[in-house]
């Protein structure tokens, strides 16, 4: 097939197809009639002999030739952006910009003390801003720009997005010092047995191993939930109960709040986390610096 057979645009209504699934929802997005959306999947189906989209109850799922083409028609149409809207270089030193990363409340705690020194030092008039991934499409807002990167344990950001792994965190049992566990070699007994914190963070790297506790049958005691960690070392630090917490967290907080920590006597998984960019920004100067910036500073 001759790239000279194929327009732009039905390139760019695929790759809307693909995030929205929904003719509709395409349109939208695009500015488009729903008639000038279909039409376009009408002739791109004529060229390249594929359904491409079959319509379902759950919106309109792509074909496996479909899915073949979603990578490589994002990263081309994303080198193709950064191409037209390149700029001059970005010099960190001068410029004033404000960067969104989206992040959790445990990457808050680790990333934030000393990503602010670095940029202190480097861009002292830049400024940055945080999301939860879990209240916003981050999709669509990492596609637009809005937000620059997202740091985590993110397997859902794929097609479209290049990533770079940072470290692994291993799950540790957090408590406070003098704690009747301080200084000994947890038992699984002695986990079930003892009254827990559980943090509700589903769609994050902590709510899995939240699932997979009931999947291995491990009873738990839990006394409490909240929904993030901003509190956990406040109520530790004052109760008897213990909780699962990443390593990093535990390291960060235990001195602040006076707690201790063990490993876990539950063999869980360790969790990458990694740095995600939409591949619109790939060769973007000011994403590539902060990209870096935190690589440097974090990668293990």
């Amino acid at each position: 097939m001759d790239l000279r057979d194929i327009d732009l645009n039905l390139l760019v209504v695929f790759n809307e197809l693909l995030k929205t699934g929904r003719v509709n929802a395409a349109a939208v997005q695009l500015g488009l009639t729903q008639p000038a959306v279909s039409n376009a999947l009408t002739r791109l189906r004529r060229i390249l002999g594929d359904e491409l989209f079959v319509r379902t109850s759950q919106g309109m799922q792509p074909t496996p030739y479909a899915l073949s083409l979603s990578e490589p028609v994002s990263y081309a149409l994303g080198a193709i952006h950064s191409a037209l809207n390149q700029k001059v270089a970005f010099d960190p030193g001068r410029s004033s910009q404000s960067f969104t990363i989206a992040m959790t409340d445990i990457g808050e705690i680790f990333f934030l003390p000393d990503l602010m020194q670095r940029m202190a030092n480097a861009a002292p008039n830049a400024s940055l801003s945080t999301v939860r991934n879990q209240t916003i499409d981050l999709d669509r807002e990492m596609e637009s720009g809005n937000v620059h990167l997202a740091l985590g344990h993110l397997p859902d950001l794929q097609a479209g997005y290049f990533q770079r792994r940072l470290f692994s965190q291993r799950y540790v049992c957090l408590f406070r010092r003098g704690h009747r566990f301080d200084g000994l070699q947890l038992t699984a007994d002695d986990f079930s047995a003892a009254e827990q914190i559980s943090v509700v963070a589903a769609g994050t790297g902590h709510g899995l191993i939240d699932e997979l506790f009931g999947r291995m049958g491990v009873s738990r005691k839990i006394k409490l939930r909240v929904p993030h960690f901003v509190s956990v070392g406040h109520i530790l630090s004052s109760t008897e109960m213990i909780a699962t917490v990443p390593e990093v967290l535990a390291r960060r907080i235990s001195k602040p709040f006076d707690l201790a920590w063990c490993a876990h006597p539950i063999p869980l998984p360790e969790i990458s986390i990694g740095m995600f960019w939409h591949s619109k920004f790939h060769k973007d100067s000011s994403n590539q610096w902060l990209r870096n910036l935190i690589y440097d500073t974090f990668s293990q």
